[in-house]
């Protein structure tokens, strides 16, 4: 098949990338190409900027494709701007949405593609959701080709996923715990989540390519092993090799602090336990298997940001703030204690 991505070198996309290529499909990759040394050898480069459509539009002139996905949409004028350029140029478009944009509070923790779609704690949730009702109607009205994908948290080799975290990244709680300091978990840390190795969800999407069952469809693609955020810091742990100094606060308590957007974060995604079914994806895609569990995908992903240390981004400053918020909690129970 011949197949146009926009971006494919994220963190999702780079990893559906690969596997396309290995398979022998004709993959074109349009994007700015910042980071287009991680590139499949056998992809095809477009070096653009997606928003200049008359440069996109020159580019692929002459060119037809079996399936363009965007995997840096998040506003519907985003795919307002595909619409116009590949309309009449794929014969399936899909679109990375977002499993955030899930019921929040959900009425059942258990999430098939059914559960409604609504998340007042979150702007970004809130534009995925418009984004699929923009292209349900292009469907419903002109037949226009979509699916819809919604990933949870997928990660890869190049970031440990983390619920409390600042703005430049995940390394500073590493280094934390390698330091023997307590990290913050949101809640009791008893919250169900799902992780899902990049590597599994590329066999998930790649199984929709082409597939004429999956148009006008959304279909979620995650592992089906569920834990505990307490269970996920203690395999990072235990990759690490260092005892769990686990702090747990609360995720109100946490949003309420002006320092960082932990509103959307947390209340409006990662607070909130789930259990995803993905039985619409085994129905589309037989076969499918997530066969990474978490500790063994994590333990990788720990041992290669040791040893490359472009990926140790320190952040002091979400440093100094965990230390302040964890002072915080302590000073309360030294408090009631007296009272006591």
């Amino acid at each position: 098949m011949k197949i146009l991505f926009i971006g494919g070198t994220g963190t999702i996309s780079a990893a559906i990338s690969r596997l396309l290529v290995v398979q022998g499909h004709d993959l074109y990759l349009l994007n700015r190409g910042n980071r287009n040394d991680a590139l499949p050898q056998g992809a095809i480069p477009l070096l653009a900027d997606i928003n200049d459509e008359a440069k996109i539009s020159a580019l692929i002139e002459g060119l037809d494709f079996d399936c363009i996905a965007d995997f840096i949409a998040f506003v519907p004028e985003h795919l307002q701007r595909d619409y116009r350029l590949f309309k009449a140029k794929t014969k399936q478009f899909i679109f990375i949405s977002s499993a955030s944009a899930y019921q929040k509070p959900l009425s059942d923790y258990r999430v098939t593609e059914s559960t409604p779609l609504v998340n007042p704690y979150w702007e970004y949730s809130r534009n995925k959701i418009a984004c699929e009702d923009y292209l349900m109607q292009l469907y419903r009205k002109e037949g226009f080709p979509i699916t819809i994908v919604r990933p949870s948290y997928t990660y890869d080799e190049r970031s440990v996923p983390l619920a409390v975290h600042g703005q430049k990244g995940n390394w500073q709680v590493i280094k934390r715990m390698r330091e023997g300091k307590p990290v913050i978990i949101q809640g009791d840390g008893t919250s169900l989540w799902t992780m899902t190795h990049n590597s599994d969800f590329a066999k998930g999407f790649v199984g929709l390519v082409g597939n004429v069952r999956a148009l006008g469809e959304a279909v979620q693609i995650t592992s089906d092993e569920t834990l505990t955020w307490n269970q996920i810091y203690e395999c990072i742990a235990r990759a690490l090799n260092v005892p769990l100094k686990a702090v747990h606060i609360s995720s109100e308590f946490l949003a309420a602090t002006s320092d960082y957007d932990f509103t959307g974060r947390l209340l409006g995604d990662k607070a909130i336990s789930l259990v995803f079914d993905n039985t619409k994806l085994k129905r589309l895609v037989p076969g499918f298997i997530a066969a990474k569990r978490f500790d063994e995908g994590v333990k990788e992903t720990i041992d290669y940001i040791l040893a490359h240390p472009e990926h140790q981004q320190e952040d002091p400053e979400f440093d100094r703030w965990c230390d302040r918020i964890i002072e915080v909690r302590e000073k309360a129970i030294r408090e009631m204690e007296k009272k006591n």
